[in-house]
């Protein structure tokens, strides 16, 4: 797979081999059939939390559209990712889309991808312009509150009381489609919905229909959707071996158990196509290493092999969670020497995600002690409301009447101050 021509249909089949959906198909087949140029994809990203290992499945199939002749447009949704309930305030998402470059990059490096068709742009180097203001506007004047909400039910967060800011989202990145001038859009199956408002939508404004290409959802290590808000459900592009060991160790596998398997689902769609793209011959392998006198590693060429190795616990949730930890510490070790490599992705990734501030320990306050009325001086001086103090004693506590001279009154080490 990794060096021959394809032909147009084999670069057709690639473009859409592991999705779970493809709107407007013949959109992909009129432009590389018939017209016979390099289909424009768009794949966008809000960049808010750390990018973790469930990247690397987008990434999968940006490799399989880069290896089909694609030309691919990674937008960095800074704004998106300020609307999306402000996540995060403008400024540090600006930092965050740059360290979001420095990982997506050293992800395709690392599956062996050349870049010279992979194009990056920042939401905000167009999203802010007078044209796109007013398709905002336009688009606004035709598409209902209800269309807008639903549209974004799956993607932007959903609060109680919510801000405009969640319905203007879907309405941008169904304008990004056409601003960014591409045939067709690439998101998760969770996208649909967005989708299929830019379909409705776009031609409202006099602006074309694009086709969408869906991956499926795949389940977090710890089931459900793999976030990154909860740490123990993903790991971390930076994340230590002994980190990822430690988190796979907790992962969720029951025995037996295929459905909703976020490790089975990992090497479905991560490690088995990143092993087919290295192969000369197309074809992907994922290795369990068994311990002497359990018989050789059991080696898998394809995903339901594996699977009814796993139903029949021919395969346990502990040789597959060993399987897994050794592929990704080997896949994660060229990104983190890049990373410790360069000064400038340090620096940004520092900028982006700056630790919490630890919180202020509170002062415990001095109680005055009660001295009673017998301790000597007690009943002859007297403090007035001005801090002064009058009564027989008073110059061996006052300091001194002017600064200079409670200047001079104060010795440290019996030396002036």
């Amino acid at each position: 797979m990794a060096g021959k021509e394809l032909s147009p249909q084999e670069k057709l089949a690639l473009i859409k081999d592991q999705l779970q959906e493809v709107l407007r198909e013949d959109i992909l087949e009129n432009v590389i059939l018939k017209e016979q140029r390099p289909l424009v994809i768009y794949w966008g990203t809000a960049t808010t939390g750390r990018p973790h290992c469930g990247y690397f499945v987008p990434m999968m199939k940006i490799a399989h559209f880069l290896r089909a002749g694609c030309r691919v447009k990674i937008l960095l949704a800074d704004i998106h990712g300020f609307l999306d309930n402000l996540k995060a305030p403008i400024e540090l998402v600006k930092f965050r889309a740059e360290y979001y470059k420095y990982v997506i990059q050293s992800l395709l490096r690392a599956v062996g991808v050349s870049l010279e068709k992979l194009e990056f742009v920042l939401g905000s180097s167009y999203q802010l312009s007078a044209e796109y203001t007013m398709d905002v506007f336009r688009l606004s004047s035709v598409v209902t509150e209800h269309d807008a909400k639903k549209a974004g039910a799956e993607v932007v967060k959903q609060v109680e009381n919510a801000t405009l800011s969640g319905l203007i989202y879907p309405l941008m990145q169904a304008l990004d489609e056409h601003h960014l001038g591409v045939d067709a859009q690439f998101g998760g199956v969770d996208q649909r919905k967005i989708f299929t408002l830019a379909q409705e939508a776009l031609p409202k404004v006099g602006y074309k229909e694009r086709a969408h290409l869906m991956n499926p959802m795949v389940p977090g290590l710890a089931g459900g959707k793999m976030s990154a808000s909860d740490p123990d459900s993903k790991i971390d592009i930076l994340d230590t071996a002994e980190t990822v060991r430690k988190k796979l160790r907790k992962a969720y596998a029951a025995t037996g158990e295929v459905e909703g398997n976020g490790l089975i689902s990992f090497v479905e769609y991560v490690l088995l196509p990143i092993s087919a793209l290295r192969d000369p011959e197309g074809k992907g392998t994922f290795v369990c290493e068994r311990r002497e006198g359990e018989g050789g590693p059991l080696v898998y060429r394809d995903i339901e092999t594996l699977k009814e190795d796993y139903r029949t616990d021919k395969l346990t949730p502990q040789l597959l969670k060993a399987g897994i930890t050794t592929a990704i510490i080997e896949l994660l070790e060229p990104i983190q020497a890049e990373f410790q490599a360069s000064a400038e992705w340090q620096e940004i990734e520092k900028k982006a995600y700056p630790p919490p501030p630890e919180p202020e320990k509170k002062k415990k306050q001095k109680q005055p002690k009660d001295k009673g009325s017998r301790h000597p001086g007690a009943a002859k001086l007297t403090a007035r409301p001005d801090g002064s103090i009058e009564g027989e004693g008073k110059e061996q506590v006052e300091v001194g009447k002017t600064a200079e001279q409670a200047m001079s009154n104060l010795e440290i080490n019996g030396q002036p101050s």
